[in-house]
């Protein structure tokens, strides 16, 4: 059975643009976690976690992987129309 991991915070190259890369996620349960964002979209790819943000509404996001058109790998959230990003709006990871 894969683990599921609720986002609940980020760090980014830089807090105070929207336009930085987030470099780690974190959460907690069963306890405290933090991975760079190399290590989840490993986890992803390989089956052995899935990452999902919860919404202000109450409802989840799943958090996958995506690819640039420059063909770097990054994570985001599935298309739900909210905007800002969820992942972006979340808060630092200590």
């Amino acid at each position: 059975m894969t683990n599921r991991l609720q986002i609940r915070c980020i760090n980014k190259d830089d807090r105070k643009s929207a336009h930085e890369r987030i470099t780690h996620v974190g959460g907690y349960g069963p306890g405290p976690w933090k991975y760079s964002v190399p290590d989840v979209i490993r986890f992803i790819e390989n089956g052995q976690a899935s990452f999902y943000v919860s919404r202000p509404q109450g409802d989840t996001v799943n958090v996958i992987v995506a690819v640039s058109r420059l063909g770097n790998k990054y994570i985001k959230t599935t298309a739900d129309g909210d905007e800002p990003n969820n992942l972006l709006s979340l808060p630092e990871c200590l």
